[in-house]
């Protein structure tokens, strides 16, 4: 019996994610396995390739044959002519660093009182004081109501 290893597509129309897999030549491609030793994923930045490099090294060592793909992802790992040449992809910060970081930045900004456009205008106007004059026309208004209540009385008489 032959034995491959190959890959066995799964996922979704235009989303590939594969199974490293170790088949009969003669089975189909998503067909019956006999052990599943690694996956990959290309569609992630960078690939995401695991393999269980013993069962690997096994598999080679009884002489299965891997296919041309598979031979390609083997030598990236080291499996297949020494080399590990995998790319890493940056670990992710976790939702609770970052919210604190977001945190020590609100808390380090001075404080400041919002302000709109209107708000920001009259603090730009120069302020002119002119209580002087207000309270002239105050003394005059107080002086011109005892005429208007004689002009009433004026008009009664006659």
């Amino acid at each position: 019996m032959a034995v491959k290893i190959r890959l066995k597509r799964m996922g979704k129309i235009r989303t590939p994610f594969y199974r490293i897999v170790v088949a009969d030549s003669r089975t189909k491609r998503d067909g019956r396995v006999i052990e599943e030793i690694g996956t990959y994923n290309p569609k992630a930045d960078p690939s995401i390739i695991t393999v269980d490099g013993e069962r690997a090294q096994y598999w080679l060592g009884v002489g299965a044959q891997p296919t041309e793909a598979v031979a390609a992802l083997l030598k990236i790992t080291g499996d297949i002519g020494g080399n590990n040449t995998m790319k890493f992809a940056e670990e992710k910060r976790s939702k609770e660093d970052i919210f604190q970081d977001a945190l020590k930045d609100l808390h380090s900004e001075p404080k400041a009182d919002a302000t709109t456009k209107k708000a920001a205008a009259k603090k730009a106007e120069p302020k002119v004081e002119e209580p002087k004059a207000e309270e002239a026309p105050v003394e005059e208004a107080k002086a011109e109501e005892p005429a208007a209540t004689e002009a009433p009385a004026e008009d009664a008489k006659a």
